[in-house]
């Protein structure tokens, strides 16, 4: 969730992680801080007082690696320097994200205090709140192009770093993907600010967009460059931009007007996707929960194309090394996109 303010690169060949750890004793009144280095970035990771089953390195971990699949899909951290809070509740499991403008960029991220280490391997929402930080801040009718790229950059960001599999992501898609449509009485993106039409709908955007860039280009450019070109050019979280300004920079950098003009057609109208036309020629045939992937559908090529390392490699030869997380305790704290 992308939570408003209302006062209104990593460019280069090495991606590097840095873990470098301080004996450090965690109790439970108190706060503990560590500084996380990502490709040249920053990214300050805060453990709020309370008990945990999960160790310090054990939640480290996890910030790293939702760090690491955003830092690839991007070719490098969206922001200089970021703020990461993990607050312990009851239960069990990843609740509730958060993430905000100020300060550099920061996500507050609810973890139960029962959760384990399987559960931390299977998340998906830490990554979810870390790509809010790639993209301008919007005007609030436009939150759906900010919860749309944030669902769908997400799976193929972990897919890239090796987190997932393609199928597990389609086979999701082509579960969740039809909650985005267009439903009776829809007003286009801009005007319906339901759930489905805000994370979904806006999902569904950036799919179309992606297949039609990648139709275009003969498979040479995808929505990943466009989103690529949107930070390159200044548009992080950190930043208020017009959508239109925001959608033009990623037009320049695949040298097309898809996204301009796909927005145009949905930002006051209820238009459809024949998701099932798509799927079979993506190659993508469900079985149930999973899906099988056909290697010889008309665009087999762009399916993969979507998800390939390739993609997230192109012009950057990354290297994930080894690893500094200077960690030590902080004073008691007294101390949105979603």
């Amino acid at each position: 969730m992308v939570c408003k303010r209302r006062t209104l690169r990593f460019a280069g060949p090495l991606i590097s992680t840095f873990l470098l750890f301080a004996s450090v004793v965690i109790l439970a009144d108190d706060d503990v801080t560590s500084a996380l280095i990502v490709g040249g970035s920053k990214i300050d990771v805060t453990i709020a007082a309370g008990k945990l089953r999960l160790s310090q390195d054990e939640l480290l971990h996890w910030v790293r690696s939702a760090s690491e699949a955003v830092a690839t899909y991007y070719g490098r951290y969206p922001v200089p320097r970021a703020q990461i809070q993990i607050i312990p509740v009851n239960g069990s499991g990843v609740r509730h994200g958060q993430t905000f403008g100020y300060d550099g960029g920061l996500i507050k991220i609810r973890v139960g205090r029962e959760t384990d280490v399987a559960e931390l391997a299977n998340d998906w929402m830490l990554t979810h709140e870390m790509v809010h930080l790639s993209f301008p801040s919007m005007a609030d009718e436009h939150h759906w192009i900010e919860e749309g790229i944030a669902v769908y950059v997400e799976p193929i960001a972990r897919i890239q770093a090796k987190q997932m599999t393609a199928e597990k992501m389609w086979a999701d898609l082509v579960r969740d993907m039809p909650k985005g449509l267009p439903q009776s009485g829809d007003e286009g993106l801009d005007h319906t600010h339901t759930w489905g039409r805000t994370y979904w709908g806006g999902a569904l955007f950036c799919f179309v967009a992606d297949v039609d860039i990648r139709r275009q280009t003969q498979n040479k450019k995808g929505l990943q460059d466009a989103l690529r070109g949107i930070l390159n050019a200044g548009g992080d979280i950190r930043h208020d931009w017009p959508l239109a300004d925001a959608l033009k920079a990623g037009d320049q950098a695949v040298g097309l007007t898809v996204l301009s003009d796909l927005y145009a057609k949905w930002k006051d109208n209820a238009v459809g996707v024949d998701l099932p036309a798509m799927w079979k020629q993506l190659g993508i045939e469900s079985t149930g929960k999973t899906v099988h992937l056909e290697e010889d559908a008309p665009l087999a090529g762009v399916r993969r194309a979507i998800t390939s390392a390739d993609s997230a490699a192109q012009g950057l030869a990354m290297n994930l090394a080894p690893s500094a997380v200077f960690a030590g305790r902080a004073v008691t704290s007294s101390r949105s996109r979603h």
